[in-house]
């Protein structure tokens, strides 16, 4: 990252036929490809999120790639809010 670019962090919250699709596993690839840090997790509601970092066009990258989301999804929303925190990789973690 250079002088440049600002490293951002936020939490998505992905609504939609989310689960049980591969979309945990396709975002954390996409996220490896993007250079993004931070994790995803499947939600009792039903919703995925996840807490992306990284440089700001990354970061808006692997959110525009959130509203589509894998082939079997259908994502009706996303919501973005600022999130905290240092992460050094892209983890799936357990369902909350």
């Amino acid at each position: 990252m250079n002088a440049t670019q600002r490293l951002v962090t936020r939490h998505l919250a992905i609504s939609g036929r989310v689960q049980g699709v591969w979309f945990r596993e396709s975002m954390r690839l996409e996220a490896e490809r993007l250079g993004v840090n931070g994790w995803v997790r499947n939600a009792r509601d039903g919703v995925v999120e996840a807490v992306v970092q990284g440089e700001e066009n990354a970061v808006t990258a692997i959110t525009r790639w959130s509203r589509k989301g894998p082939l079997a999804a259908r994502v009706d929303d996303v919501v973005v809010t600022p999130a905290t925190g240092t992460y050094t990789n892209f983890e799936r973690l357990p369902s909350a």
